[in-house]
């Protein structure tokens, strides 16, 4: 899916079109979701047709940060609904799309088992042992965005986003949420030990 031709178009357009400040939201962010959300699907046996949708949802998720930062699922589903059809989507199928696209909006509030698997996928890495090296990613962009002072407060926003996510799918509940618990001890521990 990635290799088709409304992934390779996305994925280039985030390559060569992404400002470099964008160290966490990029490419590399768009085929781990592509990737996890892959593997989430096979465990949880969703038709080949649903599986296709949320593949191509996860390609297109974050695409809105070419536009906008604010919003930028809606942007997503825009340039989802210009792209698509010139792939030969029909209208229905681009609305199911942007459906798991928005679905990733935070506060998550998934409403079906594809938008439970995107929304997971999204945030698999909290419950990875990347966990440390992504966030720095992250922490880096929302610094060069100006929207974090420091690493402390990283850390407390971290253990407070930690507490209140929640993974949905059997699959994830089983194979991240453990390891997520541990991420969020770590983080706990780092701010409560002596500097």
């Amino acid at each position: 899916m990635n290799d088709s031709p409304e992934g390779k178009y996305i994925l280039a357009r985030l390559r060569d079109e992404l400002p470099a400040q964008f160290h966490y939201h990029n490419i590399d962010h768009t085929l781990d979701v592509y990737r996890s959300a892959e593997a989430i699907a096979k465990q949880e046996t969703i038709t080949a047709e649903d599986t296709k949708l949320l593949l191509v949802a996860a390609l297109y998720h974050d695409c809105g940060y070419l536009q906008q930062i604010n919003e930028h699922e809606l942007a997503s589903c825009n340039i989802a609904r210009e792209a698509l059809p010139q792939f030969g989507y029909a209208d229905i199928d681009v609305e199911k799309i942007c459906k798991l696209i928005m679905a990733t909006q935070l506060p998550q509030q998934p409403a079906t088992l594809s938008e439970e698997i995107i929304c997971d996928a999204d945030l698999d890495y909290l419950g990875r042992n990347d966990f440390t090296t992504t966030g720095n990613k992250l922490y880096l962009e929302m610094q060069a965005l100006g929207s974090i002072k420091n690493a402390e407060d990283w850390n407390k926003t971290q253990i407070n986003f930690l507490q209140n996510h929640r993974y949905f799918t059997a699959t994830s509940l089983k194979n991240r949420a453990p390891k997520k618990q541990e991420n969020l001890r770590d983080l706990q521990n780092k701010l409560l030990s002596p500097k």
